[in-house]
């Protein structure tokens, strides 16, 4: 079977579909993110397709695609719709896999079941995307220890924002995790400055 990777984060709008987008690029992945709360604005599907720089093949269609920019259970409820856990398995594909997952880990997808009571049924290798700024190091060792009370595989931290080494540091040596790489803010976003970045940054040898 091919690798398979989920992308979560320590909070929202840290920076996990630009993260995303990179290595789904780096790997020539698929890229599936099951729920979409929100389609006003850019979705994080169109968002990855317009950085990755591949085929819009390689981008799934979301098990559901709730209008309200809220949490999965809130923007459920009010969109009228249930999310059945049950059905969010991850697709077989015909090569890596990179799924994207809404929210921290604690994200209620139903007010009965998180968002790591599914990462711990799929039991696959879980990179979490930190910021860099202040508040980061309680957030990122909080999600560490959730993700290895159930022990859901995690292979590193990935870091988005500016250069903050002791604060990558002691996240690395406290949550005795590897640490990946980070993304600097890239102005222009697109998909060679993106690019570049990633490869700059990370090792592809990590994620094979």
């Amino acid at each position: 079977m091919s690798a398979r990777f989920v992308i979560v984060g320590t909070d929202t709008g840290v920076g996990k579909t630009v993260f995303s987008a990179a290595l789904v690029g780096a790997l020539g992945a698929f890229y599936w993110k099951p729920v979409q709360a929100g389609l006003e604005d850019e979705t994080d599907s169109q968002c990855v397709l317009r950085l990755c720089g591949l085929q819009p093949e390689r981008i799934l269609p979301e098990a559901y695609r709730l209008e309200t920019p809220a949490s999965p259970h809130l923007a459920a409820r009010l969109d009228g719709l249930a999310i059945d856990p049950a059905r969010l398995d991850p697709p077989d594909t015909a090569g890596t896999l990179v799924i994207e997952t809404a929210g921290g880990v604690m994200t209620p997808l139903t007010i009965e079941t998180p968002t790591i009571d599914l990462l711990a049924r799929w039991r696959l290798p879980a990179i979490i995307v930190a910021r860099t700024t202040l508040g980061t190091i309680n957030h990122s060792l909080l999600t560490i220890e959730a993700l290895r009370r159930r022990d859901i595989p995690l292979r590193g931290v990935a870091f988005v924002g500016e250069a903050n080494d002791d604060t990558q540091n002691t996240i690395a040596r406290m949550g005795r995790v590897a640490m990946l790489g980070r993304l600097p803010h890239l102005a222009p976003l697109n998909p060679e400055t993106l690019r570049r970045a990633f490869a700059e940054a990370f090792a592809v040898a990590d994620f094979v």
